[in-house]
C-alpha cells in the first residue's frame, strides 16, 4: 500500500484503510497544521506519522484561518441580483401535497442493482395504461420509508419539512414551484433514491427583497468565504510536496472578489 503523505508527514499507517474522501480529510487538516507551524503559531513536534489537532491546535489553526481567510461582506447591488435570479426561493407559505416511494441506500446494498429496480418502478407508473392504484400498490410494496404503509402520502410540507436535496427538487429549482403531477426522473437524497409525486401546491406569498436582504446577505457571504477557504487549502496543496492523495491543488492567489 502507497503511505499518503504531507512534506514526509505520513497521514495514515501502512494497514490503516482510508475512504478517499477521508484521506483528503486528513490532507487538508495536516495541511493546515504544517502551514500554522510555518508561520510560527504551533510548535513543531517533527511527527512522522499525523495526529488529531488536540483541542487547543484546532483552535489556532481556526485563527489563523480565519486571518488568511476574511469574510467579505456583499453589496447591496449583489444581494439584489441574487433576489431577482432567485425569487423562486423567496416565497412564504408555499406548500405541496406529495407521495413518494424511497429506496434507501444502506450499507450493503447493492446500490446498482437498487437503481435498477427503481428505473423500473419509474417507468412503469410513467406508462400511460397504468391503473390510477398503482402508485399506492407500489409505495405499500417497494418504499422504504413509513408512508408507503399509506401508499406513499407525505402530506403537504414546507421545504424546511425535507431534506434539502428534496426542497430544491419540490421548490428552488426553475419551474420546481409550478410543477405538478409525476417527476419523471428519481430524484436523489441523502436517504437514497426517490419517485416523487407532486399532487397539489398552495403558491405562497413572494418575499420583497427588503423582506429577506439580511438572509441573502449572510447567504452570499457564506458562499464567498467557502470559495475562498476552498482556493486557500489549494494554494497550501500546491506549495506542498503531496504524496500519495490527489488534491485539488493551485499556485493562483486567494480570491479577491
Amino acid at each position: 500500500m502507497t503511505i499518503a503523505a504531507i512534506h514526509g508527514v505520513a497521514l495514515h499507517a501502512p494497514d490503516e484503510p482510508l475512504a478517499p474522501e477521508d484521506l483528503r480529510e486528513r490532507a487538508w487538516s495536516e495541511l493546515l497544521r504544517q502551514e500554522a507551524v510555518a508561520q510560527g503559531l504551533l510548535a513543531d513536534s517533527r511527527v512522522l506519522l499525523a495526529q488529531p489537532l488536540t483541542d487547543a491546535e484546532q483552535a489556532v489553526v481556526e485563527r489563523m484561518v480565519e486571518t488568511e481567510v476574511p469574510t467579505r461582506t456583499p453589496t447591496a447591488e449583489e444581494a439584489r441580483r441574487h433576489h431577482e435570479a432567485h425569487r423562486d426561493r423567496f416565497v412564504e407559505g408555499a406548500q405541496a401535497r406529495v407521495r413518494h416511494i424511497l429506496f434507501a441506500v444502506t450499507d450493503g446494498v447493492d446500490v446498482t442493482a437498487l437503481a435498477r429496480r427503481a428505473e423500473q418502478a419509474l417507468l412503469e407508473l410513467l406508462h400511460r395504461a397504468v391503473a390510477p392504484g398503482r402508485f399506492a400498490e407500489l409505495a405499500r410494496e417497494l418504499s422504504n420509508c413509513p408512508s408507503g404503509a399509506d401508499g406513499g402520502e407525505l402530506g403537504w410540507l414546507a421545504p424546511w419539512d425535507v431534506a434539502p436535496e428534496l426542497a430544491a427538487e419540490l421548490f428552488h429549482q426553475p419551474g420546481a414551484a409550478q410543477h405538478r403531477g409525476l417527476k419523471t426522473r428519481l430524484v436523489h437524497s441523502r436517504y437514497g433514491l426517490h419517485i416523487l409525486d407532486v399532487q397539489d401546491r398552495l403558491p405562497g406569498r413572494p418575499l420583497a427583497f427588503e423582506e429577506v436582504r439580511g438572509r441573502i446577505e449572510a447567504l452570499l457571504a457564506q458562499q464567498h468565504r467557502a470559495r475562498a477557504l476552498h482556493q486557500y487549502i489549494r494554494v497550501l496543496a500546491g506549495r506542498a510536496k503531496v504524496e500519495g492523495v490527489e488534491l485539488d491543488a493551485a499556485t493562483s492567489p486567494l480570491l479577491s472578489a
